[in-house]
């Protein structure tokens, strides 16, 4: 009799539920494939986007939510299509989550805080994928978003996971243009008229090279004498340049700046803060041995 049985729940379950779980897992897949294919080419659109980051890094964070987003639906509707092949009524299980959801609503509260906040960053375009940040006290590049955390890889390879709820304050500097900013201390003994005018010619220089000129998106700005420390005399220049770009930039005019100056018999300054300490002589210590002669 047992045999018997179990013969008649194999054949069922091979003629007819078999049949259903395999439609399902086959259009599952399918629907998975579709919504792969589309994140794919959102990101190969992304990589395009060679002229424009902002909307590179739009696409990019378009991806990785719809990828998530897309990924848990599907989950979730195979697990009740499966239920429903194996006459496992899921309408309890539902009602008992929803309860279950209840409890859990009261004491995971940050998990619909963070899902709120993220949902603003995305509508307001705070920042996205690829973006160099700082956020919750941290700098980085963004390198997954989701609608309950961001994720930030720094300069040396560390990767934090923060909670969307924890960011109150977005430092986004990856719009628009960054400011090349670069305050050249010179000695006072320099003619001030003639730094501002090397100073200028160097920052042109830099501007017109071709290896800067797609990068540098405006004229240097010499502003002439800011700050007199002592015998140290600061001359500010300003370079604005395409968002996050700066780096390049300062080091190519630093180096030049070292150059001309070193040929041009310029001193650079000396911080006021270094003190040069000179020891009195000790009248009461014995004459030195004086020194003996070839």
């Amino acid at each position: 009799m047992l045999s018997t049985e179990w013969h008649q729940d194999i054949t069922v379950f091979v003629s007819s539920k078999l049949p259903k779980l395999a439609f399902v897992l086959i259009v599952t897949f399918i629907l998975w494939r579709i919504v792969q294919f589309f994140v794919n080419r959102l990101k190969k659109r992304a990589e395009l986007q060679v002229g424009n980051f902002h909307r590179a890094a739009q696409l990019r964070t378009m991806a990785s939510i719809i990828r998530a987003t897309a990924y848990g639906i599907l989950g979730f509707l195979t697990f009740l299509q499966v239920l429903t092949i194996f006459d496992i009524p899921y309408q309890p299980i539902l009602a008992s989550a929803g309860i279950l959801g209840v409890g859990i609503g009261l004491g995971a509260q940050s998990i619909f805080k963070d899902m709120i906040n993220g949902i603003l960053i995305l509508l307001e375009d705070q920042y996205n994928v690829g973006e160099v940040v700082a956020i919750a006290g941290l700098k980085g590049t963004v390198e997954d978003l989701s609608l309950r955390c961001t994720r930030v890889r720094d300069g040396d390879g560390t990767l934090y996971v923060i909670p969307n709820s924890q960011i109150s304050t977005v430092s986004n500097q990856s719009r628009d243009f960054s400011v090349a900013t670069l305050s050249v201390s010179v000695d006072a003994s320099a003619n001030p008229d003639r730094v501002m005018d090397l100073l200028r010619t160097l920052a042109q220089d830099v501007r017109d090279d071709s290896a800067f000129r797609d990068i540098a998106i405006s004229n240097p700005d010499i502003l002439g004498v800011n700050d007199i420390r002592g015998r140290e005399v600061i001359y500010p220049v300003n370079i604005r340049v395409r968002a996050n770009q700066r780096d390049g930039v300062l080091r190519e005019l630093r180096r030049r700046i070292i150059l001309t100056f070193e040929k041009e018999g310029i001193p650079l300054g000396v911080s006021s803060n270094m003190l040069i300490m000179q020891q009195k002589p000790d009248p009461t210590a014995p004459p030195a041995a004086p020194s003996i002669g070839a």
